[in-house]
């Protein structure tokens, strides 16, 4: 008889695969909420930061708008340049007042402490917005996680404490709200609010837009989303509510004048940002372009407008270059097509990266910067000032006006500052600045007299470009006695027709020495920005001194190198 065959249970020698363990995904996210704290704490430098303060202390003490502007003497002198001049100037005075009071405050209570974390967890906010729609729409963790710090490559260069980081979080907020279409009730209380903390409710309304419009599309192909008549509703509401501020609907003729003022075009971050060389704007926005197109019959409408809208916004400015790093993560992330999970070995993986990068920008000295870049502004000139009581006329550059405000002001006014309120004012500016004779107008001397300036605060350079400013090098010449050098360090020298009692003036050549220490101390702590040092070997080269002409021509070779 044969012998029935015994089913014996076959014994795998496989592993089995290593399970995920439960805290490492969220051991990423918080050392990837950890790096982008690491990449946006930078020490407080930006100089419209300063002026922001004053209207938030001026508001929260006097209990009203800061207009008629009480920290400039210029501010309603001249003619109008452009029509709508007097509309830009009280938009400029009053569209950020509830932020600039949340600024204040914070910095009152917590220092500059405060002001650093509260940038810290604007710039989260954003990136975290960005994951949370990525999520939505993946359901993919590493997604997410990428488009997080996608995101945070293009808004941490936004490292300035100023109104304009409310908009980012707003914007990704209601993008995030839109894309996930639950609790958008609480749309128009944030737009009632973002009207009042910075002009950027606009592109808010691009994004109520976008959504609206995918939802007629879906309708007229027959395929009505359920939420459609709520979604109508709250984007009407929303915009409704955006009226309640200081200056109602006319933000729209606003942003349209800023492109007809000489003053605006000449701000850098109004300027058209350059796509190449590669930067993280210019590849995401690049990115999305591609995706959209490769995966273009699996695409929603609204990707479509949001990339046009936002991605045409991101080219017009630099300032708006955050757009691509809110809608470019997003698409890519949607429909890139990679559906691996990844190995428990790769996840720990993409923990030691997050933690190497964290450590980079400590190592190089630029994370956790819980203080002021004091280096970079006239401290001691505003001392000297203080000290002495000084409250004559006074002519300042326009980058170190915000500052000026925010030590001198009510003893001392400024000339001008980083509101860019007065055309007329900022073109006789240029010229007094740049020494101009007077060709093709009254020349830099003439407007100094007729302004009654009795006081010059002044740094040495438009850093940006380089330009030295050629005022303090004329009046370094021994041969004019009008002025008198009263006070000079790295960061400003200080002039005066009449010096008061128990202040003697200095050799008038030390000014050309403090140029020379103000380059140096901005090429210690921003190397990139050496375009200092050309600008003092052709102001050198001008004046006949060939020595130091070549030896910043040197410097600035290698620090291009």
């Amino acid at each position: 008889m044969p012998r029935r065959a015994v089913n014996r249970p076959v014994t795998s020698t496989k592993p089995a695969p290593l399970a995920t363990p439960a805290w490492l995904r969220p051991a990423i996210l918080a050392l990837a909420a950890l790096l982008l704290m690491a990449w946006s704490s930078t020490e407080v430098a930006d100089p419209d930061t300063w002026w922001h303060l004053k209207t938030g202390q001026y508001i929260v003490q006097h209990h009203r708008l800061s207009v008629p502007d009480p920290f400039a003497f210029t501010t309603y002198l001249g003619k109008q340049a452009y029509r709508t001049e007097e509309i830009t100037r009280y938009f400029n005075l009053t569209h950020e007042w509830l932020s600039q009071i949340l600024l204040y405050l914070v910095y009152a209570g917590a220092g500059f402490t405060g002001l650093v974390l509260l940038r810290c967890a604007l710039i989260a906010a954003f990136c975290g917005s960005v994951g949370l729609a990525t999520y939505h729409r993946t359901s993919g963790f590493y997604r997410s996680v990428g488009a997080v710090l996608a995101a945070g490559t293009v808004v941490c260069q936004f490292t300035s404490d100023r109104p304009f980081l409310f908009t980012f979080v707003f914007l990704a907020a209601t993008l995030a709200f839109l894309e996930i279409g639950r609790w958008l009730w609480v749309l128009p209380a944030m737009f009632l609010v973002w009207a009042n903390v910075h002009g950027g409710f606009l592109v808010g309304w691009l994004a109520l837009g976008a959504y609206c419009a995918e939802s007629l599309f879906l309708r007229f192909r027959g395929k009505p989303q359920p939420h459609e008549r709520r979604l109508w509703l709250v984007a009407a509401l929303c915009i409704l509510v955006s009226g309640i501020n200081p200056n109602g609907f006319r933000v729209l003729p606003v942003m349209l004048s800023y492109r007809s003022s000489l003053l605006q075009s000449s701000v850098w971050e109004w300027q058209y940002p350059l796509p190449w060389p590669p930067s993280p704007f210019s590849v995401l926005l690049a990115g999305a372009v591609a995706v959209l197109f490769w995966r273009r019959r699996e695409t929603r409408p609204v990707d479509w407008l949001l990339l046009f809208g936002f991605g045409s916004l991101a080219l017009l400015a630099v300032r708006n270059i955050f757009l691509a790093g809110l809608v470019g993560p997003l698409l890519i992330a949607s429909y890139l097509p990679w559906k691996k999970a990844f190995p428990v070995a790769a996840e720990f993986l993409v923990a030691l990266l997050l933690v190497a990068g964290i450590g980079m920008p400590i190592v190089e000295g630029k994370a956790f910067q819980f203080h002021a870049a004091d280096w970079k502004y006239p401290v001691g000139a505003a001392d000297f000032l203080l000290a002495h009581h000084i409250s004559a006329p006074m002519l300042n550059t326009y980058e170190i006006g915000g500052y000026l405000i925010w030590r001198l002001w009510p003893q001392e006014r400024v000339f001008l500052d980083g509101r860019a309120l007065n055309e007329s004012v900022f073109q006789d500016y240029q010229r007094m600045v740049a020494n101009a004779d007077a060709t093709g107008g009254k020349s830099g001397e003439e407007l100094l007299r007729q302004y009654g300036i009795e006081v010059i605060v002044m740094d040495g350079f438009e850093y940006t470009s380089g330009t030295p400013y050629l005022l303090p090098a004329a009046l370094s010449d021994p041969s004019q006695k009008e002025w008198k050098l009263v006070y000079q360090d790295a960061a400003a020298v200080v002039y005066m027709r009449h010096p008061p009692p128990g202040v003697e003036p200095l050799n008038s050549f030390v000014a050309l020495a403090s140029m020379e220490a103000q380059c140096s101390t901005n090429l210690d702590h921003q190397p990139g920005r050496s375009k200092c040092a050309s600008g003092l070997a052709d102001l050198f080269a001008r004046i006949g001194d060939g020595v130091r002409a070549r030896r910043w021509q040197a410097i600035y070779s290698r620090y291009r190198e």
